[in-house]
């Protein structure tokens, strides 16, 4: 977006579109995290797993993956979504991440090697473990789990991969990794914690006390159930590695107004800070929390107020159509993305209970429509849901949307604008040429006119046919992937580039008509909303090898 109308013709499609997020996810559910990687693809060669992926310096804020068994009122959510954001858990190709399902020991260290920097304290010896093969999947993990004394083995040189682990053995495991050691008396730290703490076995009991009063241990339903010889699960998996990295200072620990914070065994509830630290303190604002810097409003919003804040989730931002949060951050679109939001920020302090039907002036001047549903218990503003309200903070109140909400200037403005709005969709052209050959027998081959066209048959996908016209005419009907439109600065203006890649058949019309494959490749380039350029480098196979760089200009339809 370079421009308030670049803007605007962008809205329009978010106002058609609803700028849905495909989840509706509460604000409080992932917890913040450092380090954040673009949205995890399982290895197909392990199945089950987790693949190893070594602990990354921070890099760009990405939305943490939604898992579709997953809810936004499971216990577990801030902990599984902070970690999927961070990569050290993935979840399964159906889109699941399967939270009650057991974890093996092979998965635990995989685990572990992603989230942690394993620094080598032994060293296993050469002929490795009897039970894992050099070329198992989670070899690389085992071995750097055990050299950095988080896992150990088993008699007979043994370590038993597909073992199911049991909490107890997990929180060991972390304990020993992180070298904690517990202090005071050991048994009266687990007494007075735990009312199961007569099942903790022999062998982990200064490991579990260690870990307790290092706030590592997250027990659900009950905080003083431990089930020590239970099965570790992976929502269960999920929690203690999150605290672990709490302990290490690598991420925050859960505000107190997340109800998966209740289930720390210990842990100290944090203060309450003012909006935007909420917002930073949870993993599903980092997009919202970004623009404001952006803006330049982070500050404003920090201050005593009282605000109210409809605040969009990731998701939310996520939904928005390609290359509009690049664009909103241009410093020349920089009033645009002010208007945007201080349009989701009241003056006061509005809780749940405060909220009426009706319009609700905002900081942009311009109100929004709230719709209250007592009988459902829901609140719509706009088109957006309500789908977490009443996250407070210090100088007000947080409610979390499901969509960004599009000023009714900027959406009015690309109504106005229709007409060009409408020009810069045209996706079809029909285009004159010349062809300039680099070889071969056909027209392709030597210096011809040529026609050629487009026509989308999908978002990525047109057929182009086209022919070059001479003494050996050759007929081009390739079928092309079409790349996203993609910015760019050419002599300072608004100027779009798309480039494509394709094949198809060519047909020679010679003393006998030809079949022949053809490759091709090319970029279209909009002069205006009815005129475009178009270059591109074909090569045919039909008798021989024929190739040839046609240019020209296009009307677009």
């Amino acid at each position: 977006m370079r421009s308030l109308s670049g803007w605007s013709l962008t809205s329009s499609a978010l106002v058609a579109l609803g700028v849905s997020a495909t989840t509706a996810t509460p604000m409080m559910i992932s917890a913040p995290v450092l380090a954040q990687v673009t949205t995890p693809t399982p290895t197909p060669t392990v199945p089950n797993s987790t693949p190893a992926v070594p602990n990354a310096t921070p890099a760009p804020a990405t939305t943490a993956p939604s898992f579709a068994d997953v809810p936004a009122d499971y216990w577990a959510v801030p902990f599984i979504q902070a970690l999927a954001a961070r990569n050290v858990i993935v979840g399964y190709p159906d889109g699941t991440y399967k939270p009650d399902q057991p974890v093996t020991r092979a998965e635990l260290a995989a685990m572990f090697q992603k989230a942690f920097t394993l620094n080598p304290v032994r060293q296993l010896p050469a002929e490795g473990f009897r039970d894992v093969p050099a070329n198992y999947w989670a070899a690389p993990a085992i071995r750097a789990a055990y050299e950095a004394g988080f896992l150990s083995g088993y008699p007979n040189n043994l370590f038993g991969p597909n073992q199911t682990v049991s909490k107890a053995d997990a929180i060991t495991a972390v304990a020993s990794g992180l070298n904690l050691t517990p202090s005071g008396s050991v048994e009266q730290t687990l007494a007075n914690t735990y009312v199961d703490a007569g099942q903790i076995p022999s062998y982990a009991v200064n490991q579990v006390a260690a870990a307790t009063q290092a706030n590592l241990v997250v027990n659900y339903p009950d905080v003083r159930t431990l089930n020590p010889q239970g099965g570790l699960t992976r929502a269960d998996a999920a929690a203690l590695l999150y605290q672990a990295l709490v302990r290490l200072g690598q991420v925050q620990p859960l505000p107190s107004n997340v109800a998966a914070a209740n289930y720390i065994v210990g842990g100290t509830p944090q203060t309450t800070g003012d909006i935007v630290s909420i917002a930073e303190a949870s993993g599903s604002f980092n997009t919202l929390t970004s623009l404001l810097r952006t803006a330049g409003l982070a500050d404003a919003l920090k201050q005593p107020g009282p605000y109210t804040i409809f605040a969009p989730t990731d998701q939310a931002f996520a939904a928005l159509p390609p290359d509009v949060l690049q664009q909103l951050q241009q410093p020349e679109n920089r009033e645009t993305l002010i208007k945007i939001l201080r349009y989701h920020v009241v003056s006061g302090d509005l809780p749940a209970d405060k909220l009426t039907s009706g319009e609700v002036k905002t900081l942009e001047d311009e109100a929004v429509n709230v719709k209250v549903d007592t009988a459902n218990n829901q609140i719509a503003v706009n088109n957006a849901s309500v789908i977490q309200p009443n996250v407070k903070a210090t100088n007000g109140v947080i409610h979390v949307i499901n969509q960004v909400l599009i000023p009714p200037e900027l959406a009015q403005g690309e109504q106005k604008e229709g007409e060009g709005a409408a020009a810069r969709v045209k996706r079809n052209y029909i285009a004159v040429a010349g062809n300039i050959g680099l070889g071969g027998n056909t027209a392709l081959g030597s210096g011809n006119f040529a026609v050629t066209s487009k026509f989308g048959l999908t978002n990525n996908f047109s057929v182009r046919p086209g022919a070059v016209i001479g003494d050996d005419t050759v007929f081009l009907v390739p079928i092309t992937y079409d790349f996203a439109f993609r910015p760019t600065d050419i002599g300072g203006s608004d100027a779009v580039i798309s480039p494509y890649l394709g094949a198809g058949v060519a047909i020679g019309t010679g003393d006998d008509t030809d079949f022949g494959l053809l490759l091709t490749g090319g970029v279209d380039y909009p002069l205006s909303s009815q005129f475009m350029v178009t270059g591109a480098v074909n090569a045919t196979f039909v008798d021989d090898t024929d190739v040839g760089i046609m240019l020209g200009i296009g009307y677009r339809f």
